[in-house]
């Protein structure tokens, strides 16, 4: 069995170079494309206290959360994943890594012996070091070649998605 795991955000945005509201988030369009092919359950995490809706604001939370290694709270997820043998888990690049709420999720859950398809959108570093930092948080999980998608790119990913699906397919997925 499969679950597609992820953190979005909605609200002020950085993208095509400037700053724009949106009223769902970029990783969340690419969590339903995913959905949408594979037919696994979404599972949002959602963080008890809400990140701040305006763009600056949050660069500089999650800049000091990455600095002081905090780990936001988040809420409960309503399905066990302990059951699942594969998680597609999907995320904001932001300060050049998954947001600190990932981070405290992946600590929160033992991952061992999953395989993980990370997913991600950016507006220009893919991935950064998440690929590092998802690999040293769950090291006896199998990491799978993720998928960077442009956050002003999401709504034309579906080619994209369904390209990269196919090592989940290849690998007995679907």
């Amino acid at each position: 069995m499969s679950k597609i795991v992820y953190f979005s955000r909605k609200y002020e945005n950085f993208v095509n170079g400037k700053i724009t509201t949106l009223s769902i988030g970029n990783t969340k369009v690419l969590a339903e494309k995913i959905e949408s092919n594979i037919h696994a359950e979404l599972m949002e995490i959602i963080p008890i206290e809400e990140y701040p809706k305006k763009y600056e604001q949050l660069v500089q939370m999650a800049e000091k959360e990455k600095q002081q290694q905090l780990r936001p709270l988040f809420k409960e997820l309503e399905v066990n994943i302990d059951e699942d043998d594969t998680i597609f888990l999907g995320f904001p690049n932001w300060c050049g890594t998954f947001p600190m709420v990932v981070a405290h999720f992946l600590e929160s859950h033992d991952l061992s012996d999953k395989t993980i398809y990370p997913f991600c959108t950016h507006e220009g570093s893919a991935f950064g070091s998440s690929m590092f930092e998802l690999k040293k948080l769950c090291p006896n999980s199998t990491i799978m070649q993720g998928l960077p998608v442009r956050g002003s790119r999401v709504h034309k990913a579906d080619k994209a998605v369904e390209n990269w699906l196919i090592q989940y397919q290849q690998n007995g997925g679907m």
